[in-house]
């Protein structure tokens, strides 16, 4: 998915300050380091000529100045209230408040970048939206590697890899009981990383749809960034009224889930969440202060 994709760069920092579960390290270089990631992440899928190399650095550069002016001060302010929060036990409705604080941010970021993707996505060639495509493919490989491993227990076991490792970015090293509860927790999963990539796989098929007819002419570029605005409410609520139930009952686990993650943890790992989470803050009040 290209705008995801196109979004991505910023996705991934918000997931990193908000759910503090991004693994990011030195926050404050991550962060003006950013946009050339985003730009060389991007080029990776459409191999962008000379003027679209030049639209998108500029796009991507007015994207992080607002980005920095009006979004940082507010995450400063939700990092903060996490810091507060996270010395205490939690309930799932609370998580999945935060669930809700986090997409309400993702919403106003890609929002904010839907005009400059629709004019430089016009611009693409059939050649490299056929670029694209046979990226989307190696990517879907690399899900099927991941997710749908033939053997059920080392299916099992990479997912709960996945979610220990997230929870140690923030909480430090979890213990052996601790591990087990996840795992426990993760047998009882409704998720179907089957359904999720059937799920995935219709997203792009709409998507490049929107993006050649946007490159043929069909759609103006005000027209593209209506058609993409309706694309990603469709990523976030799928127009499959089975997904849609699928993706309540997975939600409800999820928050389940983060919530026996918190609560479970030691006072000295609600500290050490605590620590990062300030420090996050810290960091990110700095890039916020004007020069």
């Amino acid at each position: 998915m290209l705008m995801v994709r196109w979004l991505r760069g910023w996705r991934i920092i918000a997931a990193c300050v908000l759910l503090a579960l991004g693994g990011c390290s030195a926050l404050r270089l991550a962060y003006t380091q950013a946009g050339e990631f985003a730009y060389w992440w991007l080029d990776g899928y459409v191999d962008f000529n000379g003027d679209q190399t030049l639209r998108t650095r500029d796009a991507i550069t007015r994207w992080f100045a607002w980005h920095r002016r009006t979004e940082l001060p507010d995450y400063v302010a939700l990092l903060d209230r996490a810091a507060a929060e996270a010395g205490q036990d939690a309930t799932p409705a609370q998580a999945c408040r935060w669930f809700d604080e986090v997409r309400l941010r993702i919403d106003r970021a890609v929002d904010h970048a839907l005009p400059d993707t629709a004019a430089i996505a016009a611009s693409f060639s059939p050649e490299q939206l056929n670029r694209l495509e046979r990226k989307q493919a190696k990517n879907n490989a690399e899900f099927r590697g991941d997710f749908l491993q033939p053997d059920p227990a080392e299916r099992r076991a990479a997912a709960v890899e996945r979610v220990v490792d997230r929870a140690e970015q923030l909480y430090g090293r979890l213990d052996r009981s601790q591990r087990e509860r996840i795992a426990q927790s993760l047998s009882k999963s409704p998720f179907e990383p089957e359904r999720w990539l059937a799920e995935r796989q219709r997203r792009q098929r709409d998507l490049l749809l929107i993006l050649r007819q946007a490159q043929s002419g069909a759609l103006s570029i005000t027209s593209a960034a209506d058609a993409l605005r309706t694309h990603w409410q469709e990523v976030k609520r799928s127009p499959d009224d089975a997904y849609q139930s699928y993706q309540r009952r997975l939600d409800a686990a999820n928050c389940e889930l983060l919530a026996q993650i918190h609560n479970r943890t030691t006072p000295e790992q609600r500290h050490e969440a605590q620590r990062k989470l300030r420090g996050w803050a810290a960091d990110l009040r700095r890039l916020a202060t004007p020069a």
